[in-house]
């Protein structure tokens, strides 16, 4: 080191040249100042969003006081971007490089490239070591976390970008310099040095911690710290604390900084509505306009004192469709919620309608249930479409739309932004927004830390399939890990399913052996988490006990066969669907036909509209509704339905309705509230049976509400149509493809045949039902023939859920003892792994198109009439998107390989659209409406969707 040098790192303060923000600023704001702003945000976040058990178990890994921990964490939050003080960052704004880095004291290698933050991690375990923090060499290769606090502090605030850098060596983090030049020499090192200690000095953080944080914990600070970042950075903020130009980082300066950021923090998270919601309600009456079922007077009674006993922990609740779970989850929620001092919740749904739906629900709940902050996000790829959580608003070309964007009238202002929706105190959402947490993805700490301290609700989950059910176990032992209550609800769950849930929460709490869970239907049982104990099963009686009058008519699959309406010959299946409806258009009342694929749905809706004429003449006579169709089409139909075929209005006089039938897929097994006469089915497997059944009569009309063929109100009727019993016998119609697993349709067509006659009690006979599908012996009494080819099909079926789980196994993160220590395990580059994975079914080949018009002129449009364009160029307006969105249709990825789809240039550049194909329509034949060919495919959009010719 030159003389000019020692002389300069004698008197070195923070160097205000050395710029930390200055995009949108009036001028470059310096780095130190920066880290004094997230370092004052941090202790209010701190204040305001952790609960006192919470600040304490901090405290207590550390081995610090209350106030030395939270002087500490807020000295390490600041810490975060000391990586900017590098020659790799300063000089990505020339103009500002300019004046430093021709000075000998920042000699650096020119063009060296180091991201800011992998700069913070590599610079700061030897920094922190020579500052006294334990940094024993040798500890990164067995992940000592607390030997090696200095290199983990690191690693910690280096993945404040969404992504944790790997263990470094000990050669690495003894001369860090030498590995990566874009560090910088020696003056870079003392300007990082420099300004660790005023921060240290500043914040009061002389203590050294005696221990190191739990990875729950570890994923909560990292959540905390990129909060404070994000909360620091707005660009009113900084100008609102801004001192003096000429900024000298003198103490005195730093110390008056440092005052007006502290003084401003409250404000700031004030502003963004993170604060802490308060289940203050505790009554059932107070929060619902009517009194409990059975059900849920059972909780109001017992619930209270098992978490009282047991601390707040895990509730699983299995009860019919219709009978009240969601107002059972909900009181649930505030027994739980103010046991465990919870700042929220996060309600979570398998599918985007359902969220919506359950958006308002919550709201209101919301609204008459819980005071102090209140803010609610619903979070899902399409949220900001729903004009009950997002109005129309001015067009506005700068907004910056992605798939994980929230928006919302209730939450406001901050929390609208990119990936913050997790951080409100309450949201309501699909189950994907969460399980990416537990994937290596980019901020999925994030995720993690937004269900910190909230009440977790998830809703049907019996939903998913082996590769989310593994996930969310993994998601269930970091919550129990987090100490985060937990409400489970499901209609249809096997004892084996039920106990791999509530043993993955245990054991997150540090219970490692498995305790037996035995569901009751209706009913509940619950786990705490202080003690591990599993209470008895709780069984309920039901409002409304029923018997499943299932009727099974064997049919030949001829679905897609003939002429619509014309002749159907006996034994088949558009036969056996006329015969079923013929007492609906005789008689009045409502029928449901669900089918197994969109073409097949097609079909029946244009098959039964030719043969019964009086209906299709009929408005509202016969209804379609399937997922093919383009998004507003779908939710109109979806609104319509629920209009039609809804819960009756509260003192309406009770009436037959008019004839109408709905055709549909499988779309109406969990995201609408309906009822009708008559429910007819193809064969599915038992659960999805037992979902469709519960639309049948699904709430009381009185005695003049229902049609004289069904005067019988808890007597519901249901037809499966079932192709195994057909006298070609046990053949699953090509057609349905991979929807549905052949071993599970073979069982629950033996199952319902072995038991014909006897109906289904419902409640009391489905768990046993649901257990008697999956049961290993189920095989045993079988003829020898059919036995062997069961076998056959358990065996595939088997092996694809052990595939399914053994993926979830290979690219999950792990519970929260198997990243102890490796926090780059949390965001490991694994190939292939994204969101995607998440938003469809495993394994599932779809993609998303908007159908186009060709108009004469060569025009793409996005109406038939020419009117509404397509949008062009990388920046379209939000009203511009919404009218794309609004048009999208998933549609079989098969056909986007057969070539023929256009992707718009400028559409890559824009997340929502990224993915999605256009298909160009051009006008058929006369009459023939519009269409277009897809390699040997053609492809129409008419009255039905999108189809397949």
């Amino acid at each position: 080191m030159t003389d000019s040098q020692d002389a300069w790192q004698a008197v070195v303060l923070p160097d205000g040249r050395l710029w930390g923000k200055e995009h949108g600023l009036a001028g470059p704001y310096p780095v130190m100042c920066h880290l004094l702003d997230v370092a004052a945000t941090f202790g209010v976040l701190w204040d305001e969003l952790l609960e006192q058990r919470v600040r304490e178990r901090f405290a207590g890994q550390l081995g610090l006081s209350e106030s030395e921990c939270r002087a500490v964490l807020s000295f390490w939050a600041g810490l975060h971007d000391l990586g900017k003080i590098s020659p790799a960052f300063q000089a990505q704004v020339p103009a500002l490089f300019e004046v430093v880095g021709g000075q000998p004291e920042y000699a650096h290698v020119a063009g060296a490239r180091m991201r800011h933050e992998m700069a913070t991690h590599w610079s700061l375990g030897s920094l922190l070591e020579e500052a006294g923090y334990p940094n024993r060499h040798g500890a990164a290769q067995r992940g000592g976390s607390g030997a090696q606090l200095a290199h983990w502090v690191g690693q910690l605030l280096g993945g404040h970008h969404g992504l944790f850098g790997r263990k470094l060596t000990t050669s690495e983090m003894r001369t860090p310099a030498s590995y990566e030049p874009g560090l910088g020499a020696a003056g870079w090192h003392v300007q990082r040095r420099c300004h660790l200690e005023e921060l240290r000095r500043v914040t009061g953080a002389a203590s050294v911690p005696a221990g190191a944080l739990s990875a729950d914990l570890a994923v909560v600070l990292s959540g905390l710290v990129v909060c404070a970042d994000w909360l620091a950075s707005d660009t009113a903020a900084i100008e609102s604390v801004r001192g003096t130009t000429g900024w000298q980082g003198t103490a005195a300066e730093v110390d008056a900084h440092f005052a007006r950021a502290v003084a401003a923090a409250p404000a700031l998270v004030g502003a963004a509505r993170l604060g802490r919601a308060e289940f203050a309600e505790s009554s059932f009456g107070g929060m619902f306009p009517f009194a409990p079922n059975p059900l849920q007077a059972d909780l109001v009674a017992q619930l209270p004192g098992l978490v009282q006993a047991h601390g707040p922990g895990v509730l699983l609740v299995t009860a019919p469709t219709g009978d009240g779970k969601t107002e059972a989850a909900l009181f649930a929620s505030s027994v739980l919620g103010r046991a465990a001092g919870a700042r929220g919740m996060f309600v979570a749904l398998p599918t985007m309608a359902t969220a919506d739906a359950m958006y308002g629900r919550v709201r209101a709940f919301a609204e008459s249930a819980l005071t102090g902050q209140r803010a609610l996000t619903l979070l899902h790829s399409m949220a900001w479409l729903n004009s009950a959580y997002t109005p129309p608003s001015s067009d506005d070309r700068t907004a910056q739309l992605s798939s994980d964007t929230a928006t919302s009238v209730a939450a406001g202002d901050w929390v609208r932004g990119n990936r913050r929706g997790f951080l409100a105190p309450l949201s309501v959402g699909t189950v994907d927004q969460v399980l990416a947490g537990v994937l290596p993805l980019r901020y999925n700490t994030l995720r993690l830390f937004g269900l910190h301290e909230k009440v977790f609700v998830v809703d049907e989950a019996h939903a998913y399939g082996p590769w989310m059910h593994k996930l969310l176990l993994v998601l269930l032992e970091w919550l129990g890990a987090m100490r985060a209550p937990v409400v489970l609800l499901s209609a249809t769950l096997t004892g084996q399913a039920a106990a791999s849930l509530v043993n993955a929460y245990r054991r997150g709490a540090g219970f490692t052996e498995a305790a037996p869970v035995e569901p009751a239907y209706p009913g509940w049982v619950y786990a705490g988490a202080v003690t591990g104990e599993v209470s008895a099963p709780r069984s309920t009686a039901t409002g409304r006990p029923r018997t499943l009058d299932v009727v099974v008519r064997p049919v030949a699959w001829d679905v897609r066969e003939g002429e619509a309406g014309g002749p159907a010959p006996a034994g088949g299946r558009r036969a056996a669907v006329r015969e079923e409806l013929r007492q609906v258009v005789e008689g009045g009342g409502t029928a449901l036909v669900c089918c197994t694929t969109v073409a097949e749905a097609q079909a029946t809706f244009r098959d039964i509209r030719a043969a019964f004429p009086e209906l299709a003449g009929r408005p509202g006579g016969v209804r379609l509704l399937h997922s093919r169709f383009p998004a507003r089409v779908r939710q109109e139909i979806a609104a319509e339905c629920e209009r039609a075929y809804g819960k009756p209005e509260a003192g309406a006089e009770p009436s037959v309705r008019e004839p109408s039938v709905l055709v549909a897929t499988q779309v109406v097994e969990q995201s609408l509230d309906l009822d009708f006469e008559v429910v007819i089915s193809d064969l599915a497997p038992l659960a999805q049976l037992l979902q469709r059944a519960g639309r049948c009569r699904r709430h009381q009309r009185g005695g003049t509400g229902r049609p004289a063929w069904a005067a019988a109100e808890d007597a519901p009727r249901v037809v499966v149509l079932d192709p195994f019993l057909a006298p070609e016998g046990r053949m699953c119609p090509r057609s349905w493809g991979l929807v549905y697993d052949a071993s599970l349709l073979l069982r629950t067509s033996l199952l319902l045949r072995e038991r014909a006659g006897e109906g289904i009690a419902v409640p009391g006979g489905v768990q046993e039902l649901v257990d008697a599908v999956y049961a290993p012996d189920f095989v045993d009494d079988l003829d020898a023939g059919v036995g062997r080819e069961l076998r056959d099909l358990d065996l595939e079926r088997l092996a694809s859920q052990a595939a399914e789980t053994s993926l979830a196994d290979m690219v999950a993160i792990g519970g929260p003892g198997d990243v102890q220590g490796y926090l780059h395990l949390l965001s490991r580059r694994v190939e292939g792994v994204d969101e995607d994975l998440l938003t469809t079914r495993l394994g599932a080949d779809t993609g998303r198109v908007v159908c186009v018009y060709a108009q004469p002129d060569g025009a793409w449009m996005l109406d038939e009439s020419g009117e509404a364009g397509l949008p062009e160029g990388p920046r379209p307006s939000r009203r511009e998107l919404a009218e794309v969105m609004a048009r999208v249709v998933p549609v079989p990825g098969r056909w986007l390989r057969d070539g023929g789809v256009e992707h718009p240039p400028g559409w890559r550049q824009q997340p929502l659209l990224r993915e999605v194909g256009v298909l160009v329509l051009t006008p058929g034949e006369e009459g023939e409406g519009w269409r277009c060919g897809l390699g040997e495919r053609t492809i129409a959009l008419s009255e039905v969707g999108v189809e397949e010719l």
